[in-house]
């Protein structure tokens, strides 16, 4: 039963690893060498420039503005989202009144709310992001309209085009956007929790608060860990990028108030031709990303539970 044990364990994983590296570690690698590099990202020709591509970016305002403006959705964005899918969750699952049949039960028409609470998940972000630049639109948009509608004519916002609002209308969508696939989640985690716990909480007088935070939350912390972790990266990566590209005057205004890191990678690549350039703010997207990860794995640590 051993012979020949490796040599088929081996040959199963070669073809993965090999497009691991070849897809993956490559380009990253590709990365880092063209970071010291001035290629325009067009002509062939480039020369080496040490760490001058560095000391500009660490000089460079915008840069810092994208950056500041990614930390926040790397903070808020996870926290936002997380919390209200675990509260959904939670009265989706266990949050119900008592019936006769059930001490513990969801909240009624939870199979329909799961549907409705999903369904943004559906939708490309880029028709999400297009249908909130409507709904955005201060002279016809939907919300303004609905503030005129109920009398309050003077409260007419330029959303997108106030520097103090407009991070936070890209933040409102990318959480509507994502919310319903972490409640279908923590619901599937929630489902294989025995409902024995709950039940005797209850009768020891808890209340639905304490069964949240001393049941649902450690037993479903492998999940909120991972949840956190992917979520971050999508703060950091393609959600966040697309629905500022979509949405916002410039994009990344009014005045870079919601330039992040991928959007300043991609309009130096490709916008000014300095691909060089580009691939140091990308090493620097990386390192962002790759502390982050580290950051909620190392804080969210602690002993597994098992039921």
């Amino acid at each position: 039963m051993q012979h020949g044990k490796y040599r088929f364990i081996v040959g199963f994983l070669v073809v993965p690893l090999v497009l691991y590296a070849v897809f993956v570690i490559w380009p990253f690698i590709q990365a880092i060498y063209y970071s010291f590099t001035d290629w325009t990202g067009l002509s062939p020709d480039f020369k080496m420039v040490g760490f001058g591509n560095y000391s500009r970016m660490l000089k460079d305002d915008i840069f810092w503005k994208s950056l500041q403006h990614s930390v926040i959705l790397v903070l808020v964005l996870p926290l936002v989202t997380l919390g209200l899918a675990l509260f959904f969750a939670f009265m989706l699952n266990v949050g119900g009144r008592r019936r006769k049949n059930a001490a513990v039960a969801g909240v009624r028409g939870s199979g329909f709310y799961k549907i409705a609470y999903f369904f943004p998940q559906v939708l490309s972000i880029v028709i999400v992001a297009l249908l909130f630049q409507f709904a955005y639109n201060p002279r016809s948009g939907m919300i303004n309209s609905a503030l005129e509608g109920i009398g309050l004519d003077s409260v007419q916002p330029e959303w997108l085009g106030d520097p103090n609002l407009a991070l936070i209308c890209v933040m409102v969508v990318l959480v509507w956007s994502t919310v319903g696939f972490f409640v279908v989640l923590f619901s599937a985690g929630m489902a294989s929790i025995p409902k024995d716990f709950y039940e005797a909480a209850l009768l020891d007088g808890a209340n639905r608060i304490t069964t949240f935070f001393k049941i649902t939350v450690p037993l479903l912390w492998d999940t909120i860990q991972s949840g956190w972790v992917y979520m971050g990266i999508l703060a950091l990566g393609v959600e966040a990028f697309t629905a500022v590209q979509v949405m916002t005057v410039g994009p990344g205004g009014p005045d870079y108030s919601t330039s992040i890191l991928p959007l300043y990678v991609y309009q130096t690549a490709f916008r000014d031709g300095q691909a060089g350039y580009a691939t140091t703010i990308g090493v620097g997207l990386l390192i962002v990303t790759m502390a982050f990860a580290a950051v909620v794995m190392r804080l969210g640590r602690r002993e597994r539970l098992e039921f």
